[in-house]
């Protein structure tokens, strides 16, 4: 195993450290200024130092603000370790020691030689203390120090180095400060970490695993500052940082750092502080706007130039950029509020109101305190056309801001207010909404404005919530709406129909479809029409009447593209695939993917994501299943859908069952079951038992996997799914056969077959052809096989048809035919492999022993004996990943990893993470 990096993204920082040190032990000093802004880690580096000094005298010392005009106070702290020594240092002379006791004694005075006789004595007090053992001195903060005892240090460090028989070393640190180094002391400028060792800290400094959208939300916040990555961490829950609770909106400041970055700009003249706050009330302040901002103030623009000397701004073509963030931060929250005013009234004046509406709406909003119904109204048109860009973010701080300045009771504020919840919800940023939802229902007036806020409530308590609770508030909403607005209460019956399948409860999903069914004639849209159809196809099928339901899916598929909405190609996708038209699914879900993503609607996009990993999943394309359920249940927890994130982690059990990583199918299924269970969501919950009761059939355990699938069909509403009950039949088909319960396969298969047929999906029929060939003897068997085997040739589920093969393939050698049989298996043996499906490929190999034909090895790359999710554990581990930042990114346990590294040695022939990572490209 390689060693864990004391401090991520400093190796090269570490090696000098290291490195110095080793030479004071051969007897060679040296120096070393460590500098760089504040947070980026010179005092850890420091502490590294010490923590490697064994067998060193260590002198450490720090400057601070209240001792910067006491001379030689610094020294006084550094020295008085070592104040016994020297009456008995002989080397030293009677002066020497004079001057090295009055700075111990605290007399401030300065006597005309103290300047060169003081830092003389303290390089040989050191060489002193070296002839018993190195030394280290540590000094933090040194620009903090006061100037004689700076000087002293300097003129000791400049004189270390080379053969001279100093063992001594000597560490500072400082600011970001031209006034620093002293010259001639060798010099270390520390830069920001990059993502990927921003990323590694936060999982270093946390008290639990981080969701790996959590770590890579807090490292851009922090913008490659390890304390702000420390502050973060620490101002957040454990439910927050696992990514079971969403972050806080905004994050909370990080105080500290903030302090450090004023102190630089407390120093800066006045004028310069001012165009930096000008700057920093601006998000998108270019050298322009700038260079008119300071002649509007009767500012001359070279009064930057400190701050940029300092390094604290960079002013380029593309605008000002601050050093980091919570510099900008720091500088604009502790203004003064009647400078913020001026300045974002300032700038008020100079934006253009044709081009730049809502930046310049913001700060004429910014500028007052009283409401203005004018302002307001500016201020949400602006909004509107922010939210038509796809800014759902900026809209939403609009329209909030929009909503204090509203004045009287006319509902111009709860309207704003829903509008900035609304937004707040695309943008990703759950808790936001509800808290905008609770200050707009007090003052929603009338029915219709009520009801559109129950509705966004059940949208989101959908998504994260109790669905029988979901349900409850938007069947509430659509009939409060119905009168008033029967398209807003056509999309409040859709989401409580949703509402209905995602517990399960098909009852519920009819009950909404009939009283759904009257609005027709009132709610016209092409999308009320296209989610009208949809209620009455699933509520068709939900009642048997399989042939009913043809219509109006494919009056979906052909209505739902022409709409420009993510949710309307979702329906598309769904229609799509239970007519069997994979493909076109496929197509329909990238769609709703792309689309939401451009508009930035981040909710949408773990619910597109479900869809295209099931489109995936039935063409037989299970590595971009896997990797799209990963990434929607990483965007599911990073937007607060706890209900969505629970659905991919049930796709993503039945990916592990197929794979036969039967570990981390159990571990993902328990997960999906225990959140299924207190929030009543059946559909996740009877994806979990299907891929629980497949890795049994896997297994061998066929009664096991039959006694799941009977009681998934039997389960009630938040336990089970019609519609997965249904398409796990041919598992059930299989396992209870392989039981001897013939007959209640039989019993089973007759709610398969009327749907099978109604599709006419080659797929569909050829597993019900499977099931047939399964329910018969003989040659009536053989004859049913090869009927299904024709109709997965012109299918896409190459899965099912190695399945197919495979049990065809059994029944040939079971009847002595084993020239027919070998060529079956060896047909599926290659599609298992190639789908990394293990555990049927080992069922493979040993049907082919048992006719006499060993299972050839097959060539592969250096990880091709490894399973998609053994593959990116591995790459992660070879790139240096700890087991718990590989098990926060793939939502495993540690102990899980671990298991899987131990397999993954094992199958490729190593011993360590080196020689992975030397073997892997």
């Amino acid at each position: 195993m390689t060693p864990l990096t004391p401090l991520p993204g400093r190796d090269s920082a570490l090696l000098s450290l290291s490195s110095m040190l080793d030479a004071a032990r051969a007897g060679r000093g040296g120096a070393l200024l460590v500098r760089g802004e504040p947070g980026l880690g010179k005092t850890a580096l420091l502490r590294y130092a010490m923590g490697e000094a064994d067998g060193f005298q260590v002198l450490s010392g720090c400057g601070v603000d209240p001792e910067a005009d006491l001379p030689y106070a610094g020294l006084h702290r550094l020295l008085r370790p070592v104040a016994r020594r020297l009456p008995e240092s002989p080397e030293l002379s009677t002066r020497q020691v004079e001057a090295l006791r009055r700075v111990l004694d605290g007399e401030a005075d300065d006597p005309g030689d103290r300047a060169v006789l003081l830092p003389a004595a303290l390089l040989d007090l050191l060489a002193v203390l070296a002839r018993d053992a190195p030394v280290l001195v540590c000094v933090d903060d040194v620009d903090l120090l006061d100037a004689p005892s700076r000087e002293a240090l300097a003129f000791a460090a400049r004189r270390l180095g080379g053969d001279g028989g100093e063992a001594v070393v000597i560490l500072l640190s400082c600011g970001d400060d031209d006034g620093l180094p002293p010259p001639g002391i060798p010099v270390l400028t520390l830069s920001a970490l990059d993502a990927s060792a921003c990323a590694e800290v936060v999982g270093r400094v946390a008290p639990v695993a981080v969701a790996k959208g959590v770590r890579l939300r807090l490292a851009a916040a922090a913008a490659g500052n390890p304390q702000a990555v420390t502050e973060l961490v620490a101002a957040l829950t454990a439910d927050q940082l696992g990514g079971v609770r969403p972050l806080p909106d905004p994050l909370p400041p990080c105080t500290r750092l903030q302090h450090a970055h004023l102190r630089q700009v407390r120093a800066l003249p006045e004028q310069t502080r001012r165009l930096l706050l000008i700057a920093a009330a601006e998000d998108e302040m270019d050298t322009n706007l700038l260079v008119r901002a300071a002649d509007e103030a009767g500012l001359d623009l070279a009064a930057l130039e400190p701050a940029e000397s300092a390094g604290l701004v960079r002013v380029g073509p593309a605008g000002v950029e601050f050093r980091h963030p919570q510099l900008r931060a720091a500088i604009y929250q502790t203004a003064p509020l009647a400078r913020r005013r001026a300045a974002h009234a300032l700038l008020a004046r100079l934006l253009d109101a044709a081009r730049q509406p809502l930046r310049r709406a913001w700060h004429r909003a910014a500028a007052g305190l009283a409401p203005d119904h004018e302002l307001a109204e500016e201020l949400e048109t602006a909004a509107a056309s922010a939210r038509h860009r796809g800014g759902y973010a900026t809209a939403s701080a609009a329209y909030e801001r929009a909503a204090e300045l509203s004045t009287g009771d006319d509902g111009a504020k709860a309207r704003r207010l829903a509008a900035a919840a609304r937004d707040a919800w695309h943008a990703g940023r759950s808790a936001r909404a509800r808290d905008l939802l609770d200050r707009a229902l007090p003052t929603a007036p009338g029915a219709a404005a009520r009801g559109e806020l129950e509705l966004l409530r059940g949208d989101i308590d959908l998504r994260d919530g109790r669905a029988s609770d979901a349900y409850e508030a938007l069947l509430t909403a659509a009939h409060r709406l119905a009168p008033i607005d029967p398209e807003l209460a056509v999309r409040a019956m859709m989401r409580a129909g949703e509402a209905g399948v995602y517990a399960g409860d098909h009852r519920r999903f009819l009950q909404v479809a009939a009283q759904a069914a009257p609005l027709r004639g009132a709610a016209v849209s092409p999308q009320a029409t296209v989610m009208l159809d949809y209620l009455e196809a699933l509520s068709a099928i939900f009642l048997g009447r399989f042939g009913a339901a043809l219509a109006p899916l494919r009056a979906v598929l052909d209505g739902a593209p022409r709409i420009d909405d993510p949710s309307a190609l979702i329906w598309a996708s769904i229609a799509a695939l239970i007519l069997g038209d994979n493909a076109q699914g496929r197509v329909m879900a990238a769609r709703a993917v792309a689309l939401a993503r451009g508009r930035g609607a981040l909710t949408m996009v773990p619910k597109a994501l479900e869809f295209s990993a099931y489109a995936e999943f039935w063409t037989g394309r299970h590595a971009a299943a896997t990797a799209n359920a990963l990434e929607g249940l990483r965007a599911a927890t990073e937007t607060g859908q706890g209900n969505g994130a629970c659905h991919h982690l049930a796709a993503l059990a039945l990916l592990d069952a197929i794979h036969g990583d039967e570990q981390t199918c159990r571990l993902r299924a328990r997960t999906a079951l225990d959140r299924a269970g207190l929030y009543g969501l059946g559909l996740p919950a009877a994806l979990s038992t299907w891929a629980l009761a497949f890795l049994d059939l896997s297994l061998g355990r066929h009664a096991d996997a039959a006694g799941r699938l009977r009681g998934l069909a039997r389960a009630g509403p938040g336990q089970g799914h019609m519609a997965v009950a249904a398409l796990s039949v041919p598992t059930y088909v299989e396992a209870a056969v392989r039981t001897g319960a013939s007959d209640a396969a039989r019993a089973a298969f007759t709610t398969f077959e009327p749907w099978a047929d109604s599709t006419s999906s080659p797929d569909n029929l050829a597993l019900a052809a499977r099931c047939r060939a399964l329910l018969s003897e003989g040659g009536e068997a053989e004859e049913h096989f090869r009927a299904a085997l024709e109709l997965h040739a012109v299918g896409d589920r190459a899965f099912e048809r190695a399945r197919t093969e495979l049990l065809y393939g059994a029944l040939l050698r079971r009847r002595r035919k084993r020239a027919e049989a070998r060529a079956e298996l060896r047909s599926a043996l290659e599609s298992f492999e190639r789908l990394h499906a293990d555990r049927w490929a080992e069922w493979t190999r040993a049907e082919l022993r048992a006719t006499g034909e060993p299972a050839r090895p097959r060539p592969t790359e250096p990880d091709g004996e490894l399973t998609p999710q053994q593959r990116q554990i591995a790459r992660l581990a070879a790139q240096g990943a700890t087991n718990r930042e590989i098990a926060a990114q793939l939502f495993l346990s540690p102990r899980t990893v671990e298991h899987h590294l131990g397999n993954i040695f094992t199958r490729l022939g190593v011993r360590s993470r080196v020689e992975l990572a030397n073997l892997l490209p």
